[in-house]
């Protein structure tokens, strides 16, 4: 049965923050008259528990048991909860239960460094997911290998610590006064080499972040410990909703998620999940939804011309040369993330593999080479991040489809006197009711599913979407580049799902994870509908460039779409994401082996094309030429946003326009003066005497003010409202109605792939059929009635409308 959020336990809006040391408690309380202003329901912290000093995103938690402290600790918080329940706004906060850092020096991370000085028999050991049968934990942390190190004189005994320049260690009780060798020897942790991390490793980690450390929140004593300060806050109304960070990571997330419920009374929780396609989440969740990538993906579709597929492909093959497919550009980029950073996971299942076949007489035959064969095959075939299998339990039907379908694929790459192996392996994983009776089997089962998302966010988001080119703008966090636009009638069945099952589910168009903006995505979007054009323009710039000497056609082409998508990007910003996209792409140089001479090659080409002016001014001008499109996009992808089912987050300074690329780039700090004067300049109703540079930001500004504001006045329209889509005579636009029950209360109405519109000489007699009514549009306070309305006059404006019942 579905799970169903309790009654009124849900925020109407939300408005992202990220918390720091540069932006803490008191900075975000001072921001709840102007959130109030902009109609927001609650503010969403990024996390709030203790994190490694300086941290910029929270993640690294070093402790459950305080909040903050370079975000100013637990009166800080208080007096920012007061500040906004004056203002009228709750708060929610983001929550890591899969990790903690294992930060440098140890010593911050009690539990940590209490399993580093005891072991096993440390009273914190059933917190982290360690195999202890190697003896030692491996800690990576040496410039070098361990020989060279102690005869570079380098790790030393201090105050009876081990210290390694910043690192400390704890020693085991017992050995203070052995020679240093022997000493290092006898500890439950081995300190070793960083590069032996990706093989040696033995214990679980948050994707290859080998200082992220797993935590065993299904251990309910673990999980009892690690959020009783977050249940605390919510119990006593400081929060109330959480966002989670990363389920897939646990062991077993829907066990998670009730527990979680049981500690918070039900209180709204929404999951960090990336749905493949038209993957779902598991409907006995308990849960309000997903934090948005899946309404992301579809809105930014909607405003992308699949006609511009085709001649994009035909661009991308050959201004690079590549002519791989997307599809074989994704195993390549899985099968060496297998191969490198994961490899020690891999290993992990093999070895469980092996285990099972050692202790069954009918499985002897099977080789490690065979079993490890199978479980690659398996790792790269999955198209999803998980196959919900629980132990114990008979695996549903979906995790059936998703395993046999990963079986197939994989089964036409394996090698032929391998393919028994990997039908033991598949009917291994999907025997949920054995692996109940068997850890061994269990744990397999558990530890294969964990693995899956690793292998799919590293392989796909993190290195295939540096490689793969063709529109960026499709790049996102759980997007799929291949899926090239989406129909008006796509979008309405999505966003009817939506209402029918998740209509409490987050919504978003920019995160702290996405690689481009909302802003960033919408100048490239237009691209598709002038396919010719963009060609062109890439053709003519390149040959402006030539006296730089590009170092590779691939970066080429990724710096033509950034300059277009960021134009104000200045040459730090540019340089630093290069680099890092280079180096995530993994082909050229990276981050574990750095090709020097690329890399400074990448870094002068960048710099030397920046400061032409020639280029720079012809990459405005095609800027220019598509200027009418990326308004529409700009203001169209918002508006549907904040008014389609779900609850909307506004990334912390997307209400107005904001180009930025992927962190820490998205980090930035946001100018609230500038977006409280403009605001002000939106309350007067004068936008007319907004700079032109101002003008888009203001119209942005005025149409998130107006959804948010309505959504606030009349919740009932939107939380678990209706939803239905609205007729037009033209494929341009796309308008669908909200409202309690089946009454249409709301309307909105936006522009789709207007270039193209333009070309066939506008609107000309296409019509939105209205309702019947009197109608006012919140952006214009116009009045229009029911019935058939023509567009041209709707939209003569903006190419927006938000149309309330009068």
């Amino acid at each position: 049965m579905k799970y169903q959020v309790p009654s009124g336990n849900s925020p109407i809006s939300t408005y992202r923050f990220q918390i720091r040391d540069s932006f803490g408690f008191e900075d975000a309380g001072a921001r709840a008259g102007y959130l109030a202003r902009l109609g927001v329901s609650h503010a969403y912290l990024s996390p709030i528990l203790r994190a490694t000093p300086g941290s910029a995103h929270g993640y690294d938690v070093v402790s459950h048991a305080e909040l903050s402290q370079d975000a100013g600790g637990r009166p800080a918080f208080d007096a920012m909860v007061t500040a906004l329940r004056a203002a009228g706004i709750a708060a929610i906060a983001d929550v890591v239960p899969n990790h903690m850092a294992t930060p440098t020096p140890a010593r911050l991370n009690e539990q940590y460094w209490s399993l580093l000085r005891s072991g096993p028999e440390s009273e914190y050991a059933s917190w982290f997911d360690v195999n202890w049968e190697p003896g030692r934990i491996i800690v990576p942390v040496l410039g070098d290998r361990l020989p060279k190190v102690l005869a570079a004189g380098e790790i030393s005994v201090d105050d009876g610590v081990l210290r390694y320049y910043d690192h400390e260690f704890p020693i085991r009780p017992g050995t203070e006064n052995l020679p240093l060798e022997e000493l290092l020897a006898r500890q439950w942790y081995r300190l070793a080499f960083w590069r032996t991390s990706d093989e040696e490793l033995n214990y679980r980690r948050f994707f290859d972040v080998t200082t992220l450390i797993a935590v065993r929140v299904e251990d309910r004593a673990v999980f009892d410990a690690t959020h009783a300060l977050i249940a605390e806050l919510v119990r006593n109304g400081s929060l109330e909703g959480l966002r989670i960070d990363h389920p897939d990571g646990l062991a077993d997330p829907r066990g998670y998620l009730r527990d979680l419920a049981t500690a918070t009374d039900g209180t709204w929780v929404v999951v960090e999940k990336i749905l493949e396609g038209e993957e779902t989440l598991p409907t006995d969740w308990p849960c309000a939804g997903t934090t948005g990538y899946d309404a992301l993906n579809r809105i930014g579709g909607l405003f992308v011309d699949p006609a511009g597929a085709a001649p994009l492909t035909d661009l991308l093959t050959g201004f690079t040369g590549d002519r791989r497919t997307l599809e074989e550009i994704v195993e390549a980029s899985k099968r060496q993330i297998i191969d490198t950073s994961l490899n020690t996971e891999v290993r992990r299942l093999v070895d469980l593999l092996a285990g099972i076949r050692d202790a069954e007489p009918a499985f002897a035959d099977f080789t490690r080479r065979g079993l490890h064969s199978a479980v690659v095959e398996l790792l790269v075939a999955m198209d999803r991040y998980r196959a919900y299998v629980v132990p114990g339990e008979a695996a549903p039907a979906e995790a059936v489809e998703t395993l046999e379908r990963a079986h197939a694929v994989a089964a036409d790459r394996i090698a032929p006197e391998f393919r028994p192996a990997l039908d033991l392996a598949k009917d291994l994983l999907l025997d949920g009711v054995a692996a109940g009776d068997d850890p061994v089997r269990a744990e397999l089962v558990t530890r294969f599913q964990q693995t899956c998302g690793p292998v799919m966010a590293k392989g796909i988001e993190d290195t295939t979407f540096y490689r793969y080119h063709r529109l960026l703008s499709l790049n996102e966090v759980g997007g799929e580049p291949g899926h090239f636009g989406v129909s008006a009638d796509e979008f309405h069945a999505f966003a009817g799902r939506l209402a029918r099952d998740w209509p409490l589910t987050m919504t978003t168009l920019s995160t702290h994870d996405t690689k481009r903006s909302e802003d960033a995505r919408a100048r490239l979007a237009p691209i598709s509908e002038v396919p010719a054009e963009w060609a062109a323009a890439v053709g003519h710039w390149h040959e402006l460039a030539a006296k730089y000497h590009s170092p590779d056609a691939s970066t080429e082409y990724l710096l033509w779409q950034t300059l277009l998508a960021v134009p104000d990007i200045d040459a730090e910003r540019l340089t630093a994401y290069l680099s890092k996209a280079t180096r995530e792409a993994k082909q050229l140089t990276t981050w574990t082996s750095p090709n020097t001479a690329f890399d400074e090659a990448v870094e002068s080409f960048a710099r030397a094309v920046l400061a032409d002016a020639g280029i720079t001014g012809s990459v405005r001008e095609f800027g220019d030429r598509i200027a009418p499109a990326v308004r529409a996009t700009v203001l169209g992808q918002k508006l549907v946003q904040l008014t389609m089912p779900g609850v909307p987050d506004v990334y912390q300074g997307t209400e107005i326009v904001d180009a930025s690329l992927v962190d820490p780039d998205n980090r930035r700090p946001v100018d609230y003066a500038l977006r409280e004067r403009l605001l002000t300049t939106v309350e007067s109703g004068s936008l007319s005497s907004l700079a032109p540079h101002e003008l888009l930001d203001g119209e942005k500004l005025l149409i998130t003010q107006a959804a948010l504001h309505l959504r606030r006045g009349h919740p009932d329209w939107f939380t678990g409202g209706g939803y239905g889509a609205v007729p037009t005579s033209s494929e341009h636009a796309v308008a669908f109605g909200r409202g309690a029950g089946d009454e249409v209360s709301v309307i909105t109405v936006a522009t789709r792939l207007p270039l193209t519109l333009q070309e066939q000489g506008g609107w000309g007699e296409a019509v939105v059929v209205l309702p019947e009514g009197n109608w006012l549009d919140a952006l214009t306070g116009e009045f229009v009635q029911g019935g058939p309305v023509k567009l041209a006059t709707l939209l003569d404006r903006y190419p927006v409308a938000l149309l309330t019942r009068r």
